[in-house]
């Protein structure tokens, strides 16, 4: 690993994300990119030159501000740059990150009540979801110790390159997986056979990766959303991992609202990987 992105609106959040980025830094030799999103108006950025400099003093200000608010003992040791773009939609994250080659975004939330200030709503759902990099989403000052995951799958081919990312980082962070497929009544419900056969086409398609069928877990739930929970909470997991369908909305039953849900209202930490 040898680039974190930490988005940063000065709140509590995002300084709780800077200090799990700094962990990582600091046990993988990284450096840290600090970004915020000034989302100055267009009305501003484009006045006369008179008023040009008014746009001139909110950016001093916000490097004075970022400069003050970086000042912090935990991150004495680890190269730190700092970045003040012009972005009024969290969406454009992923450009810094495919520009500097990051290797993680690490993003604050309210726990589970609902992300804050510029990552609520719609926002951390597209950086969610368009991000090209893994999104890890932290939920509470708690020091980021994981040992335990789960990664919930729909175990589709298409989830391949998820998988192995996920796995891959899994592994740089020593962390030991629990992978689990959620059968849902209804018309998502799959027969055994039917989970057994795909999950056998999934591992015929894993190049260099030991996995077996008895690796994978089959929980069924009513949901989604509590059969994650609930498969988290009874193996006593650190961290919630899922793979996201990019621009398309989320992964097979990750759809609609489901996957942004399962973010907004965990209480433990979430990494999603783009398929």
């Amino acid at each position: 690993m040898k680039t974190i992105i930490v988005p940063v609106d000065f709140s509590t959040h995002s300084e709780n994300a800077l200090k799990v980025a700094a962990t990582l830094a600091l046990k993988h030799n990284a450096t840290i990119i600090a970004v915020h999103m000034m989302g100055l108006s267009d009305a501003i950025l484009t006045k006369s030159s008179a008023t040009d400099m008014e746009g001139m003093f909110y950016v001093q200000l916000t490097k004075k501000r970022f400069k003050e608010f970086l000042d912090k003992e935990y991150l004495d040791g680890i190269n730190v740059l700092q970045t003040v773009k012009n972005y009024t939609v969290f969406s454009e994250l992923d450009e810094v990150a495919r520009e500097h080659a990051a290797d993680l975004i690490v993003m604050g939330s309210h726990g589970n009540s609902g992300l804050s200030e510029l990552f609520v709503g719609s926002n951390t759902e597209k950086v969610v979801r368009t991000s090209q990099t893994p999104v890890l989403v932290i939920k509470d000052d708690a020091a980021f110790n994981v040992q335990k995951a789960v990664f919930a799958c729909d175990f589709k081919k298409e989830s391949i390159d998820a998988f192995t990312k996920t796995m891959s980082l899994f592994n740089l962070l020593a962390i030991k997986p629990d992978l689990v497929y959620i059968n849902l009544g209804g018309e998502h419900f799959l027969s055994t056979s039917e989970i057994d056969k795909r999950i056998a086409d999934f591992i015929v398609h894993m190049q260099g990766m030991h996995l077996k069928p008895q690796d994978i877990t089959i929980y069924a739930d009513y949901t989604v959303e509590s059969g994650v929970f609930n498969y988290a909470a009874k193996t006593k997991a650190d961290l919630i991992a899922l793979p996201t369908h990019g621009r398309r909305g989320m992964a097979h039953f990750f759809s609609g609202s489901i996957g942004e849900d399962i973010v907004n209202h965990s209480k433990l930490p979430v990494l999603t990987v783009k398929i």
